[in-house]
């Protein structure tokens, strides 16, 4: 036995053990079980062995027989105790859990599922949980809002109040008084932290009576909790470190325990006697705001500290999201062959120390590599010069070119654009001189200035860096960069890691209907726009209120206003002008006036700039704090260089407010996009997230749709993501009439949104366009064989060697000889045999199988056309894997479970393997494959099972095995001595089973893993070095406890 202190009731293996305890060397303590604890003791003891025991049920009726079983325990306690109760807590033999009860009476709402969804805590009322404040799982403000919806009464105990902390709060209490709820708060004037008109704002409300500790001088309440009350007894409390601001609510490292009445009542039960107490005693004052705002506001100015220091560091290592990006940037070119990229990122967000690094990496097979940096002001280059130094670890690398400044040789030369282009005639440097050019602010590329620099130079590798890749005077940068962007900086990285300042964005219903307005070319018309815009002040009085609304002081605001046309533009500035506010308005055609303009706004002379274009020319303001979206704005780049305007971080501003005006739009308008690219990577669809109030935004952030708005976002993501095969068909009809480009399933794709997915949920594309009449009629007898193989099969693996190996197959037809391939290309033929016909055999032979495949023509153009897509969105390098026997896999890569027991001869051509579960084991190979889910259950939160396998670091990995697998005996021991065994133990690793499309997931191969220790048996919980790192784009899905 283990040495150390325990409270573990003695089994008879526990009796056995101490008996075996060798008396002479071990001592050991026993005391008597209390009469008052033994029931507590020994219920826990019987509920952990009955718990145990139901996991070790499975298969088809489990759960009828777990039910079976536990009603078998209760009917035994009845006999045994005589008592005719316990028949009442016999279990319904279908096995159903209690979720609401609610009178139809006066109902306050219609759809009780819905209802359910909107005020059912993500994590349970009978389970406790831990927020940490990582960027990962739930914000502890998602959870508030629902646990305040399901309440009724609910007990605030916290230092200070904050007026964005309660704003995002603002209409779960509204809807929660309104129903009758009670509200009581405890806070303080600790360090004159609260905002006054937070305060003021809680004690507005119905049933609510605020309580303050105005004792500045020896502040002793530093509790930070919050309790929930519920009449059916579900009880819930969080307990921590947040105070009420929306920092600690939202992204703050704050640390905050959910506890439950179900699982730890009497934490429950002391908080609220506390809580109680505090309330009664006199130190806590009722805070009325006729009688007592100056006692507060007084209160608050004393206890208001002096400033803080302002802290930035410089880290040589990338982050995992950096990472990421330098990947995509190697795969461009090592498997794209594309070696003039672009890179796009909001400023601030560390567009340069990625260049940095991409440079280092190139410098390793080149280290005599000369590097040109290009930029268009001295600040930037010199800045670029100390970050190169710093990522290289060398004070000597690189020299000035600006200002009189000149490089003593030519090798690492940071110039600006002004002295090489007045200079690049009269240059003895030869057109491929430099080897890797970079050129920064690259928007700018089409300007004079800067074409006879491209023009002049030949690098080997163009990097382009730039914050506004779209320009509103219609020249396109993407021809310098084969047509595309690399790779992105996602909003939900940056701000992940504090790079931008955090937003509260509030999704406000425009009064104005947009749904008629004409639509040509992927937008709408700007003149009905504008016509709609300016035709009457109402607009502008709704714009006024809600800013009144929103925000905390309407004129104390640094606002950027985004309009349809000068003529809006001019309109609102005049509008608001009249309104009593300092506003101003600009465009484009304002170049001479645009420096002071600037100035103004920033000494906030000017509160309200309204804006035409993209306000991304000369223009740049950190200290905008306010950004309003007047009009819709159709490109996804364009909306997020509008949005990056605010979000550059400035002292004394701790977060972006962003009034987005939603109207009822056309269906060809994409809510979708916009708000996915808010949202990051999720596993849960776009529409799930604004349905759930967004649950899983980047650290400090907040949406908010008022009603009439989410409805119309609703419905046109519904709309978009619910097209029926005859809406497709007339999409393609009309593609003509939407784009110039030619009809391919790629352009038709990235001109309507539609996603790959979508589309073969309802056909082939072939039958699609042919039915759309843009192909002739064709028959063939393994159409559904191809559309179950691409939308089953192709769209959940991810391989670039797999799918050029298809490529290759496709382009010749399907007609091959099975001669002409080696073992590993053999299995990868059988893979792609089990990908169309999913069974195995069927054919006299493998090679007969293939050929059959390219009986179609017209099919066989369409998988060639499928294979080039996919294999274009490839941006993860996949790397060989040394085993001690032949197969096609790579790591890294992404392959169905069917292709993963193909290449490890688990299915052969004449059997197909059975195998469904966690694991699969070759004895003939001696290896086991672990296939793991790292969601596992269909609750958007688990906390029984969402922490059983996770990364702990890029290098070590927590799994845990089947509930039968024991540490001493069978499979468990294998997994102990696995190297001494010579077994090779491999992991493959999906996010869940199902993505947001319904499809069957994939799964990434991680590699070999190596055993380092274990705790646990029946289940084991192993820890497993990884011999390759987590890949960078799974990073955020697997390290399920990281905390930025």
């Amino acid at each position: 036995m283990n040495q150390g202190i325990y409270e573990e009731l003695v089994t008879q293996l526990i009796s056995t053990k101490l008996n075996e305890l060798d008396k002479d060397n071990f001592i050991y303590k026993l005391s008597n079980l209390d009469k008052a604890e033994a029931a507590t003791f020994l219920s826990k003891h019987i509920a952990a062995t009955v718990h145990k025991a139901l996991n070790l049920i499975n298969g088809e009726y489990a759960i009828e027989q777990q039910i079976n079983i536990a009603n078998k325990i209760i009917l035994f306690l009845k006999e045994e105790l005589k008592n005719e109760d316990f028949n009442d807590n016999l279990i319904d033999t279908e096995g159903k859990i209690l979720k609401a009860v609610f009178s139809r009476i006066d109902a306050h709402f219609s759809d009780l599922e819905l209802h359910l969804k909107e005020i059912t805590p993500y994590t349970r009322l009978t389970h406790s949980e831990l927020f940490t404040g990582g960027n990962t799982g739930l914000s502890l403000e998602s959870e508030l809002k629902k646990e305040i919806l399901s309440a009724n009464r609910v007990d605030l105990l916290v230092s200070f109040i904050k007026w964005k902390g309660v704003i995002i709060l603002k209409r779960e209490f509204d809807e929660f008084i309104k129903r009758g709820g009670q509200l009581r708060v405890i806070t303080t004037t600790y360090m004159g932290a609260s905002d006054l008109k937070a305060i003021q704002l809680l004690a507005s409300l119905d049933n609510t009576e605020v309580k303050i500790s105005y004792n500045t001088g020896n502040e002793r309440l530093h509790a930070k909790a919050y309790l929930f009350f519920r009449n059916t007894g579900f009880h819930t409390g969080y307990i921590g470190s947040s105070n009420f601001s929306r920092t600690a609510l939202t992204d703050g490292l704050e640390w905050n325990l959910k506890v439950t009445s179900k699982e730890v009542g009497h934490i429950i039960d002391k908080f609220q006697k506390t809580f109680e107490s505090y309330w009664q005693n006199p130190e806590f004052e009722t805070f009325d705001d006729s009688k007592h705002r100056v006692k507060l506001n007084e209160a608050l100015n004393h206890g208001k500290s002096i400033g803080q220091p302002n802290i930035s560091f410089f880290d040589l290592k990338p982050y995992p999201f950096q990472k990421e990006i330098l990947e995509k940037l190697e795969v461009e070119r090592s498997v794209h062959d594309r070696s003039k990229n672009l890179l796009v990122a909001a400023t601030g967000t560390g567009k340069t120390v990625i260049s940095a690094f991409d440079f280092k990496r190139f410098i390793e097979n080149r280290p005599k590599a000369r590097l040109l940096y290009v930029a268009h002001r001295k600040e930037i280059l010199t800045q670029a010069l100390g970050t190169f130094r710093g990522v290289l670890k060398n004070n000597n690398f690189g020299e000035l070119w600006v200002d009189g400044l000149e490089p003593t040789n030519n090798e690492h030369v940071f110039a600006s654009v002004q002295t090489l282009n007045n200079q690049i005639s009269t240059l003895t440097l030869s057109s491929s001189y430099y080897d890797f050019i970079i050129i920064d602010e690259v928007h700018h590329i089409s300007a004079s200035s800067y074409r006879p620099i491209v023009n002049h130079f030949e690098p080997e590798i163009l990097l382009g860096l730039t914050a506004t890749p779209e320009r509103m005077d219609g020249s396109n940068i993407l021809s310098d960069f084969s047509g595309r962007i690399a790779a992105e900086i996602r909003l939900p990285e940056a701000l992940n890691r504090k790079l931008l300042c955090p937003f509260q964005y509030f999704g406000i219903t425009d009064s104005v209907d947009l749904g008629s307005v004409k639509w040509e070319k992927g937008k709408y018309v700007i003149s009905e726009l504008s016509d709609l815009y300016t035709a009457n002040d109402r607009r502008v009085r709704e714009i006024i209120h809600n800013l009144e609304k929103y925000t905390k002081d309407i004129s104390d605001v640094r606002a950027i206003g985004f309009c349809i046309s000068i003529d809006h533009a001019k309109f609102m500035a005049e509008k608001f002008t009249l309104a009593g506010f300092k506003a101003a308005h600009i465009s484009s055609k304002h170049n001479k006036g645009r420096e002071q303009i600037k100035q103004k706004l920033q000494r906030k002379e000017i509160n309200y700039l309204f804006v035409v274009d993209i306000f991304n020319e000369g223009v740049d303001i950190p200290e905008i704090d306010t950004v309003l979206f007047l009009r819709p704005t159709e490109s996804l780049t364009i909306f997020l260089q509008q949005l990056g305007r605010g979000l550059r971080l400035a002292d004394n501003k701790d977060c972006l407010t962003v009034l987005d005006f939603v109207a009822n739009a056309r269906p060809e308008y994409n809510f979708e996009g916009k708000f996915r690219a808010l949202i990051g990577k999720t596993n849960s669809s776009v529409k799930k997230e604004v349905e759930d109030n967004f649950p899983h935004l980047p650290l400090g952030c907040s949406i908010i749709l008022e009603k009439k708005a989410k409805e119309y976002i609703l419905d046109n993501i519904r709309n978009a993501t619910s097209l029926n095969r005859n809406q497709i068909i007339q999409r393609i009809a009309n593609f003509e009439h939407q784009s110039d480009l030619d009809l391919t399933l790629k352009n038709f794709i990235e001109i309507t949104h539609i996603p790959i997915e979508a589309i073969y949920k309802k056909d082939c594309w072939s039958r699609l366009c042919q039915l759309a009449g843009k192909l002739p009629d064709f028959s063939s007898g393994i159409e559904k064989n191809i559309l179950t193989a691409i939308r089953n099969k192709w769209l959940s693996t991810n391989s670039n060697s797999y799918f050029r190996f298809l490529l290759q197959i496709a382009k010749s037809e399907f007609k091959i000889s099975i001669l002409d391939f080696n073992e590993v290309e053999q299995k990868m033929l059988l893979m792609l045999h089990y990908d169309v016909w999913q069974k195995a055999a069927g054919f006299a032979d493998l090679e007969t199988s293939i050929n059959s495949i390219g009986e179609s023509p017209i099919l066989v153009n369409e998988i060639i056309e499928v294979l080039e897509l996919l294999l274009d969105k490839i941006d993860f390098s996949e790397t060989a894997i040394n085993l001690p026997f032949k197969q096609p896999l790579k790591i890294h890569a992404r392959y169905t479970r069917d292709q993963i027991l193909t290449a490890f001869e688990l299915n052969t051509f004449y059997k197909q393997s059975s195998n469904r579960e966690g694991v699969a084991e070759n004895k003939e190979l001696n290896t086991e494959i672990l296939f793991v889910d790292l969601i596992k259950s269909e609750e958007d939160f688990s906390p029984t099972t969402m922490y059983d396998d996770y990364a702990i670091s890029d290098s070590l990995f927590h799994w845990q095995s089947q509930n039968q697998t024991r540490a001493d005996s069978g499979k468990g021991v294998t997994y102990i001595k696995h190297k001494s065994l010579d077994k090779t133990i491999l992991l493959f690793v999906r996010e869940k089973a199902k993505n947001e499309h319904k499809t069957t997931m994939g799964y990434i191969f991680i590699g070999k893993v190596n055993y380092v220790n274990h705790y646990g048996s029946k289940p084991m919980s192993i820890r497993w070095e990884l011999e390759e790192p987590i890949p960078n784009y799974l990073w955020k899905d697997v390290v399920k406890l990281a905390i930025g």
